[in-house]
């Protein structure tokens, strides 16, 4: 005799998690209430609460999938030959993906964390590690950069990935202001001219 199976969940979990990041993008933390998801989402609150465990989780969770998006052409950019050349691809992959027309426009990791109340400064902080993770990326390409003889000995590697970080957020919060992709292509262009050329 066959067991009964467990009851299946009536919604695409994946399906679900990418609204709910879409409305985190949109909307930041603060102002996307359980409601707004439940309702984007198709499912009730106990649903949500089975299966991400509560709002808080829900938006860990849909931060770490889109990571993994803009996780590719951060990895393709820094193994470009030179710095100069990875920063470029590095800030061009970001107009362009904070210009995709199935997304929301700009970055998750800024817009998520825009109006937190005080209770809510652990999501800052996280959304701010997050993108001192692409900081990381960068510093370290810069000091591989010095190391190969590709950037001056005198070059200060920390201020210069700063630098290129605060272009990328800017390019970013400018998405979201609407601007096109071609002048966002074009200051990522003069944006990597920061770093010297080899």
């Amino acid at each position: 005799m066959d067991m009964p199976r467990g009851r299946r969940r009536g919604f695409d979990r994946g399906a679900a998690l990418d609204t709910a990041m879409e409305m985190f993008w949109r909307r930041g933390y603060a102002s996307t209430s359980v409601a707004d998801l439940t309702a984007a989402m198709g499912i009730n609150p106990p649903s949500l609460y089975a299966a991400f465990g509560n709002k808080r989780a829900l938006f860990e969770e849909a931060l770490e999938r889109y990571a993994r998006e803009r996780s590719r052409y951060l990895a393709e950019a820094m193994a470009e030959s030179t710095a100069r050349a990875a920063t470029l691809r590095f800030l061009r992959g970001t107009a362009e993906a904070a210009t995709l027309p199935d997304r929301p426009a700009g970055c998750l990791t800024v817009q998520g964390g825009l109006a937190c109340a005080e209770e809510d400064r652990e999501v800052v902080e996280l959304l701010a590690a997050y993108r001192a993770g692409t900081r990381r990326a960068l510093l370290e390409r810069f000091e591989k950069a010095v190391a190969d003889g590709d950037l001056p000995e005198s070059t200060d590697c920390p201020a210069l990935a700063r630098c290129v970080v605060a272009a990328a957020e800017g390019l970013n919060v400018e998405a979201a202001a609407g601007a096109p992709r071609e002048e966002l292509l074009a200051a990522a262009a003069l944006g990597a001219a920061v770093v010297p050329d080899a």
